[in-house]
């Protein structure tokens, strides 16, 4: 810890702060859900990111005492806690993603640091570069066909899982936490592209936004 650099990205402060999308509800409009609505979008914004590296054995102990969830058993897992408001994501052999609610993710760090101890890991918060946006409705998995160029199907990707894809011109972390929900973790540099996209491909549902 004596050389790691870390510090608070949410300190008391009167700043204002705004969500990824805020430009984008302003240029592109946000319209709100109605009875013809298949598919209603909803963007989280705020959360804690952290990117964790290391050795799956010795990060799931630490991640178990510092949020008492264990890391994803199988490749492209996604677990949360009972709550369903944070969760852990594989995204390659040795690298997770983790997501909390906003205000959280410091002091998660800074436990997960102090568990860890001398192992060998590193843990990057990206909470100010992405956003999470959530799709649900009987037509979210249409819509994310006609975006995305990984298989959508219930039988190729249950609930649980979790992927990085293509969508459209850009990337994306492809989510299934419950059975009725898709989410997308967005980089804040695609956030409006993927939003007006989204807007755009989800016209013929009636897509509605809430905010």
């Amino acid at each position: 810890m004596s050389n790691v650099a870390t510090f608070d990205t949410r300190t008391e402060t009167k700043i204002p702060v705004e969500s990824p999308l805020a430009y984008s509800y302003r240029r592109s409009g946000a319209p709100a859900p109605t009875a013809r609505s298949r598919v209603v979008l909803r963007e989280r914004p705020f959360l804690g990111h952290l990117v964790l590296r290391g050795g799956a054995i010795v990060l799931d102990e630490a991640v178990r005492e510092a949020l008492d969830i264990s890391l994803p058993g199988q490749p492209q897992g996604l677990v949360q806690d009972a709550e369903g408001q944070r969760s852990i994501q594989w995204l390659s052999p040795d690298e997770w993603l983790v997501i909390v609610p906003g205000g959280e993710e410091f002091e998660l760090e800074q436990r997960l640091r102090k568990a860890l101890g001398d192992a060998h890991f590193a843990i990057s918060n990206v909470s100010g570069g992405q956003t999470l946006v959530e799709l649900e409705g009987e037509a979210a998995r249409e819509l994310l066909m006609k975006s995305v160029s990984y298989d959508v199907h219930p039988s190729h990707f249950p609930e649980g899982k979790g992927v990085t894809t293509v969508f459209a011109k850009a990337t994306v972390i492809l989510r299934r936490p419950s059975e009725s929900r898709w989410e997308l973790v967005v980089r804040r540099s695609f956030a409006d592209y993927t939003y007006r996209w989204l807007l755009d491909a989800g016209e013929e549902y009636g897509i509605g936004v809430e905010r």
